[in-house]
């Protein structure tokens, strides 16, 4: 008898495991709050994953830590690719350096699937601000310093670091209010609560367009399409100054290479739709694929870059 259950239990493991994936619902967790950029391409991934699998791609978000609790969540699921995260600059490349304690190793607990973007940030600020430009911002700052606030989308998030590296360059003290995604702070940014932000495109285009913010420049190199004459930093008296963010797909450590692979090429294909590609775009965000050993390397590299910039700035985490 003893046998017999012994083996009926390794058949029933061997028809699991010849279930073709995915047999049942996939999680894709943001580790953001709601009506950010990773929420968008989080979402508009599962929409597609779901109508071509004819299984739910289900968007869960668990905000809060600066990304760490949705990913430590996600590096502590099972490796079979129901489980997957939204990775971004902050939780995957920063917050090593940052934080004293991570709950997770950015390199041996995940498998990089692919790149999925990058983005540029936009300076806004609260229209009641006497603010029109980044020399206009510096003079303020310089007039009241430690009095103007910043928000951001969490700390050692892009959003945050951006701010840093600008008020570093231009030498001035405006004070850091960290929030659990760009959703909440945009929303703290038009009651007045907070002043300025570089918020993500995503957050920020619907509200700079209805008049609800105001854009003061953008951080990429080049000018963004959707706002083409608002200048860049660098363009507006701080050469050189650039800040990009990006993201990718990745699942807990040790998810079997098919797997890795069947995701890899369902996401590069649902990038390339053209009408995703126009959603994406209209919301600053490039889309761009890659393969998993690119994108390891990549965050790898990213990582050390960051720590250097990190260190040398002397930012800690609040």
């Amino acid at each position: 008898m003893r046998l017999i259950a012994l083996v009926a239990l390794g058949f029933t493991g061997l028809v699991a495991y010849a279930q073709p994936y995915p047999s049942r619902p996939v999680k894709l967790v943001v580790p953001f709050a709601p009506g950010g950029s990773a929420d968008l391409v989080g979402r508009l991934l599962a929409k597609e994953m779901s109508d071509s699998w004819g299984q739910p791609v289900v968007v869960e978000n668990k905000p809060g830590a600066s990304g760490m609790i949705g990913n430590e969540y996600v590096a502590k699921s099972p490796p079979d690719g129901y489980t997957l995260t939204v990775g971004t600059l902050g939780p995957f490349a920063v917050n090593q350096t940052l934080y004293e304690h991570v709950p997770y190793d950015n390199i041996r607990d995940f498998t990089p699937i692919t790149l999925t973007g990058l983005s540029s940030h936009i300076l806004v600020s609260n229209p009641s601000v006497p603010v029109h430009d980044v020399n206009e911002l510096i003079a303020l700052a310089n007039a009241k310093p430690g009095h103007l606030t910043f928000a951001s989308s969490g700390t050692g998030n892009a959003t945050h670091l951006t701010f840093e590296l600008f008020k570093a360059r231009a030498g001035i003290d405006i004070v850091h209010v960290p929030y659990k995604g760009g959703g909440p702070a945009m929303a703290d940014l038009m009651g007045g609560q907070v002043l300025f932000s570089f918020a993500s495109m995503a957050s920020a285009v619907p509200l700079v367009r209805a008049g609800r913010l105001r854009a003061i420049a953008v951080s990429g190199a080049e000018r963004s399409a959707l706002f083409p004459d608002v200048p860049t930093v660098a363009q507006s008296g701080l050469p050189g100054f650039a800040s990009e963010d990006w993201q990718g797909i990745l699942a807990p450590a040790k998810t079997p290479p098919e797997i890795a692979g069947k995701l890899n090429a369902e996401i590069a294909r649902i990038l390339a739709l053209p009408e995703v590609k126009a959603k994406l775009a209209a919301a600053g965000f490039d889309a761009k694929t890659s393969t998993p050993e690119w994108f390891a390397q990549f965050i790898q590299a990213e990582t050390v870059k960051w720590a250097r910039l990190l260190k040398a700035i002397g930012i800690k985490a609040q």
